[in-house]
């Protein structure tokens, strides 16, 4: 990873903790959870902790690995990847010498922030990092990446008699629209910070704009 010093340069002002966990944080070659992602996730935080407060180096590593294990959406242990990322951070953090304390706390963030483990956030890094990477499912970003994931599992873009599930029952396996219901529209409801729910505020509108628009040009 030769380019590795400037993409750590994005985690500032954590760029020798974001040298170091880099080469560690993706894994697999899933376009929607890659260090572009990454990044944007903490922006997304840092946006969030502007406000909120917290620890920015307990956040820094939580977001850096919090993918750092990949399963697949479509992989029937999904709902562990969570559970896995944040056994390899702990690993990970241990051999770079962090105390017990604060290595628990990135774990614990890093395994509340998926959707599918459905486990409540409890600390303030915890919540700032579920906000932040589901900022990341919606929106223009979240629409992106809706597509590209639907793409990789051979889905539809929609069912071209009833587009909008209105006759049939949503299946987000079949057709990568009806996502936008099962799932994204749904994600703005369960924001865990102030600061966090207004900009999802933001996003879901243009999420809902994008599925407009869609609809208009079929």
């Amino acid at each position: 990873m030769s380019h590795l010093p400037s993409l750590a340069a994005a985690f500032a002002p954590h760029e020798a903790l974001a040298e170091r966990l880099l080469p560690h944080a993706v894994s697999g070659n899933d376009g929607s959870h890659d260090t572009a992602h990454l990044i944007r996730v903490w922006k997304n935080a840092r946006r969030i902790h502007g406000a909120e407060g917290g620890d920015l180096r307990i956040l820094a590593a939580a977001v850096l690995l919090h993918d750092c294990v990949s399963v697949e959406k479509n992989s029937p242990v999904r709902a562990q990847a969570s559970r896995l990322a944040a056994e390899r951070a702990f690993e990970l953090l241990d051999e770079l010498g962090w105390r017990t304390a604060e290595i628990t706390a990135v774990a614990h963030a890093i395994l509340t922030h998926s959707f599918s483990a459905n486990i409540p956030p409890e600390s303030l890094e915890a919540k700032i990092l579920q906000d932040a990477d589901r900022l990341d499912a919606i929106g223009m970003i979240g629409a992106a990446r809706c597509f590209y994931i639907a793409g990789r599992m051979g889905s539809g873009l929609y069912d071209p008699l009833d587009p909008l599930a209105e006759d049939r029952p949503l299946d987000d396996k079949a057709y990568a629209i009806d996502h936008f219901e099962t799932k994204l529209f749904k994600l703005t409801d369960g924001f865990q910070t102030a600061a966090g729910r207004a900009l999802a505020r933001q996003r879901q509108e243009r999420l809902r704009a994008v599925l407009g628009m869609l609809i208009e040009e079929i």
